[in-house]
């Protein structure tokens, strides 16, 4: 049986990356929502529609486990999701917790970037207010990293200067951490790092996605010998065009040639 992963778009790639290194062997599903990609503007109730149709796709096609592979779809859907499916469905949250817990210095602060909609779920200031003792997180949303990524986009000239106009509204000398808090994001790691100090630590939460998955299917007895297939599907449509087959394989590259720091 394969594993299912969903995002709104091609933020979910980064995770299935990653997962790829851990799970090489298991095969998966790859559900990008293309036809309402980006979520982050969008009301709260019109993007759980758009999530519970996906996962009721993706569950019809025999899967073992989804992987949400998009923060702003966790925080709107995830209880839900679980409550209605007896598979596995592993979400994912802004990496605050290792953020802070990298943060010993307490003179220093995390930056945590993310949709909109993330930041502003309850989901997400409830997982501040437990960890955030100290009152050190800022929250800073980048809804143009979403776009130029569904747009392939990853020309400096042109992503630098956003960057540059939305992360120097803060002093970045006075961060430990800046928190890559939706998965469209790490497309752009190796330019965030250009932009800020060299002891600021960049975080995102798709390896410890990766391993939650592995643990979970271990315990469960779900691993399985496959042979790293994947089957993609935009909103419900099979991808099986060079042109569209190709966009995928480049952001795959993407990642590859991306300096993995932190």
């Amino acid at each position: 049986m394969k594993i299912g992963f969903f995002d709104s778009g091609i933020g979910g790639i980064t995770v299935l990356y990653d997962t790829l290194k851990v799970l090489p062997n298991e095969d998966y599903i790859y559900y990008a929502d293309t036809s309402n990609v980006p979520y982050g503007p969008k009301p709260k109730d019109e993007v759980k529609k758009y999530i519970l149709n996906a996962i009721d796709f993706i569950v019809e096609q025999g899967v073992k486990a989804v992987v949400i592979a998009c923060n702003t779809a966790t925080s709107v859907a995830i209880e839900a999701l679980r409550s209605k499916y007896s598979i596995p469905i592993i979400g994912m949250e802004p990496a605050v917790k290792p953020a802070i817990e990298k943060n010993k210095d307490m003179n220093k602060r995390v930056l945590v970037t993310a949709t909109a909609l993330t930041l502003k779920e309850e989901k997400l200031h409830n997982l501040i207010y437990k960890l955030d003792n100290e009152h050190v997180v800022d929250l800073l949303p980048l809804p143009g990293l979403v776009q130029f990524s569904e747009r392939l986009e990853f020309d400096e000239q042109i992503v630098l200067p956003y960057l540059k106009e939305e992360l120097f509204k803060f002093d970045l000398n006075n961060y430990e951490a800046i928190v890559l808090g939706c998965t469209h994001f790490s497309y752009y790691k190796d330019m965030v790092r250009k932009l800020v100090p060299s002891n600021v630590s960049i975080i995102d939460g798709n390896i410890g996605t990766a391993k939650n998955l592995k643990r979970i299917l271990k315990e469960m007895n779900l691993l399985n010998e496959g042979h790293g297939n994947i089957t993609f599907y935009n909103s419900g449509i099979r991808v099986e065009d060079k042109a569209a087959l190709d966009r995928y394989n480049r952001l795959f590259e993407r990642m590859d040639n991306i300096i993995q720091y932190n």
